[in-house]
C-alpha cells in the first residue's frame, strides 16, 4: 500500500525526514546529479524566485514514513508550462503502480495549473548516440512508459546535440500534450526551450549553444517521433486521489450520548447528522476513526484539578440526570463546596450548560477527534476536520460554559505547538473566551476571534478590542468584535484583516474554530450570512496555503447548517488548491 502527498517545504519534521529520504534516492539513482543540487532540494521548495520554477516535490510512501517514490516538477508559472525534472520508484517497489500513480498525479497537477503541456528530457534509445547498452534497455523501457500517456519525443532539432564532443547519451526532449488537440506551435516551443536550458542549466550552457538549439526547432507546429512501442491509443488517465487533496474528517461517533432533552437546549445530536449530510456529497472528504489519547494533553491545557472533577462529578450522576449550576463563588472562590454537584460554579461561568454522565465522555470524544485531526496534518493532509460535539471554545483553563467543556480546538493548537507557531482563528458568533484565557500569555500561539460585540452578544464579559494578551503574549490575541446587525459583505473586511494578521505571524498551523451561527436566522445569533458568504470566507481562509485544521463549535439552525458547512468546505478546498472543486 502506498500514498501519493506533496511536500511543501521542510518546516514539519515528517517533511524533513521525507525530503532527506529523497536525497537519498537521487544520490543512488542519479549519479550525475551533483551533490549541491541534491542539497537545495528543501531551498528550491521555499525559495522560487531565486530558481525561476516552482517546485513541485509529490511523494509515494507508506504511513512509516518510508518513500517508495518521487516526482519533481518545476512549474513555471510566467510561461505556463511544466518541467519534469525527476520521477523515480525504488526499485523494490518496481512493477507496484507507483511510478504511473506518481506521474497521473504530476498530470493532473499540469492540468490544474493550465499549463500546455509536460516537458521532460530523457536519455535516448537509439545505440548510435548512446554507447551504453544498459542506458539504452533503461531509456527504451521509461520511453515505453512515457508513450503510454502519450508522451513523445521531439524531433528535427538540435536538442540532443552533446554540450562538448566527447559527452555521450546526449538526452531526447519529451512532450506530453496533456491530451491536448492543439499541436505545439514553433515559437512556443522555443521560448519554452530557452527558458529550461538557462534555468535548469544554467552557466553550463553557453548562449551561443543555447542559440543554437533553440534555432534549431523550425517545424512548425513541432514534430514528435511516431510511437515505437506502443501502437494503441494513449491510456484514458483517472484522477489520482492525492493525501493533501484530501479533507481528512474526524467524526465524534458517540457524541450522541451527551444528549440534553430539557426544551430550548439547541446543541443537539441532530447537529452532526446535518452537517454530514450537507458535506458528504461533494466527495472531499476521506472519513477517518478517531484514535484515543491520553488525558494528558487536556491537562497540558485544563486544569488538572477541573479535569478530574469533571470526570469525577459526570461519573457519578445518574444517567438522565442534568445537573445545572447555581451556586457561584463570587466573594470566597478559596473554598469549594464539598458536595460534588454543588461545586459545579466553581467550575462553569454560566447556569444553562449542565452536567450529566456522558458529557465528560462526550467532550472527551471530541478532544480525540481534534486531536486525531491535527495529528492527520502531521502525516501530509493539509486539511482536517474535526466535526465533533459538545462544543469547546467557551471552556477556559479551569472552567466550562457556553455549551463547552473540553477546549478541543485549543488542545489540538497546544499539541501541535510544538512543531512551531500555530495560528487559532475563531470565526464563531460568540467570542472565543476560552481559547483566549488558555493563550493569552503564549507568544507562539496567536489567538484571533471575530465574533458578536460583547455588549449584546455571549460570553458578555471578554472579546473586547482591548484585551490583547499580557506578559510574553501581549500583542499575540487580537479581538474583532461587530455590531449586532451584519451580512457577509460587512463581515469579509475585518476577515482580511485577521488573515493579514495571521500572514505577518508566519505560523506553521492554522487551527480554525469553525462556527456556522453567524448564519442568518440562527437562534443563538444577530447575523444574516448565507451559503455564499460561507464559500467565500472559506476560499479567503484557503488562500493561506496553511495545514488547516478546522474545529466544528456553534451553529444551531439545523435547516441550514449543511448547505453552510458544504460551502465552507467548498470554498476552504478552492481557496487552498487554487482550481475548481471536483
Amino acid at each position: 500500500m502506498f500514498r501519493i502527498r506533496r511536500i511543501y517545504d521542510d518546516s514539519l519534521a515528517i517533511d524533513r525526514e521525507t525530503i532527506d529520504q529523497v536525497r537519498q534516492i537521487l544520490r543512488s539513482q542519479f549519479s550525475a546529479v551533483s551533490e549541491s543540487e541534491i542539497n537545495s532540494l528543501a531551498q528550491k521548495l521555499s525559495n522560487p524566485l531565486k530558481y525561476r520554477f516552482r517546485t513541485i516535490l509529490f511523494v509515494a510512501d507508506d504511513m512509516k514514513p518510508r518513500v517508495k517514490g518521487f516526482a519533481l516538477l518545476n512549474h513555471a508559472p510566467d510561461l505556463s508550462f511544466c518541467f519534469l525534472d525527476f520521477i523515480s520508484v525504488d526499485p523494490k517497489a518496481a512493477a507496484s503502480g507507483i511510478g504511473g500513480a506518481l506521474y497521473a498525479r504530476v498530470r493532473e497537477e499540469a492540468r490544474s495549473l493550465a499549463t500546455d503541456g509536460i516537458f521532460m528530457e530523457c536519455l535516448p534509445d537509439d545505440p548510435k548516440i548512446c554507447r551504453d547498452p544498459a542506458a539504452v534497455k533503461q531509456s527504451r523501457a521509461r520511453l515505453r512508459f512515457y508513450e503510454r500517456y502519450g508522451a513523445l519525443p521531439i524531433i528535427n532539432t538540435a536538442y540532443e546535440t552533446p554540450l562538448k564532443p566527447e559527452y555521450d547519451c546526449p538526452p531526447y526532449l519529451v512532450y506530453d500534450d496533456l491530451g491536448s488537440t492543439t499541436p505545439l506551435a514553433r515559437d512556443r516551443a522555443r521560448q519554452v526551450v530557452r527558458a529550461i536550458l538557462i534555468r535548469k542549466y544554467g552557466k553550463d550552457c553557453p548562449k551561443g549553444y543555447i542559440d543554437m538549439v533553440v534555432d534549431s526547432f523550425r517545424d512548425d507546429p513541432v514534430q514528435r517521433r511516431p510511437p515505437r512501442y506502443i501502437k494503441k491509443e494513449p491510456i484514458k488517465v483517472h484522477s489520482v486521489k492525492s493525501l493533501e487533496k484530501l479533507i481528512g474528517l474526524i467524526v465524534n461517533e458517540k457524541h450522541d450520548i451527551h444528549h440534553v432533552r430539557e426544551r430550548g437546549y439547541v446543541e443537539a445530536p441532530v447537529r452532526i447528522a446535518s452537517i454530514l449530510k450537507g458535506i458528504e456529497p461533494t466527495g472531499l472528504f476521506e472519513r477517518l476513526p478517531a484514535r484515543h489519547f491520553s488525558e494528558r494533553h487536556i491537562k497540558k491545557v485544563h486544569d488538572p484539578k477541573f479535569v478530574d472533577y469533571l470526570n469525577q462529578v459526570c461519573t457519578g450522576l445518574e444517567p438522565g440526570k442534568s445537573v445545572y449550576p447555581y451556586v457561584f463563588p463570587i466573594r470566597n472562590a478559596a473554598k469549594p463546596p464539598k458536595d460534588l454537584p454543588v461545586r459545579a460554579g466553581y467550575y462553569c461561568i454560566d447556569t444553562f450548560t449542565p452536567l450529566n454522565h456522558n458529557a465528560y465522555r462526550a467532550a472527551k470524544g471530541a478532544v480525540d477527534c481534534a486531536l486525531t485531526a491535527a495529528q492527520l496534518l502531521e502525516k501530509g493532509y493539509r486539511l482536517t476536520y474535526a466535526l465533533v460535539r459538545p462544543p469547546g471554545h467557551h471552556a477556559e483553563s479551569r472552567v466550562f460554559g457556553g455549551f463547552c467543556y473540553f477546549n478541543s480546538a485549543a488542545i489540538a493548537a497546544n499539541y501541535l505547538s510544538r512543531e512551531g507557531r500555530v495560528a487559532v482563528l475563531d470565526i464563531d458568533y460568540h467570542h472565543g473566551n476560552g481559547t483566549q484565557d488558555i493563550f493569552y500569555q503564549r507568544n507562539d500561539v496567536l489567538t484571533l476571534s471575530i465574533h458578536g460585540h460583547p455588549s449584546f452578544a455571549y460570553p458578555y464579559f471578554s472579546g473586547f478590542r482591548e484585551e490583547v494578551g499580557e506578559g510574553a503574549g501581549r500583542g499575540f490575541n487580537r479581538n474583532y468584535p461587530l455590531p449586532e446587525t451584519l451580512e457577509g459583505s460587512g463581515y469579509r473586511p475585518v476577515l482580511a484583516r485577521a488573515l493579514k494578521r495571521i500572514r505577518a505571524f508566519k505560523p506553521h498551523f492554522l487551527v480554525v474554530a469553525l462556527g456556522l451561527d453567524p448564519a442568518k436566522k440562527d437562534p443563538t445569533g444577530t447575523w444574516s450570512l448565507m451559503p455564499a458568504d460561507f464559500e467565500e470566507n472559506g476560499r479567503m481562509l484557503g488562500n493561506l496555503r496553511l495545514p488547516t485544521l478546522i474545529v466544528q463549535e456553534g451553529g444551531y439552525r439545523t435547516r441550514s447548517l449543511g448547505a453552510n458547512a458544504r460551502h465552507f468546505f467548498l470554498g476552504l478546498w478552492t481557496g487552498m488548491h487554487g482550481n475548481n472543486h471536483p
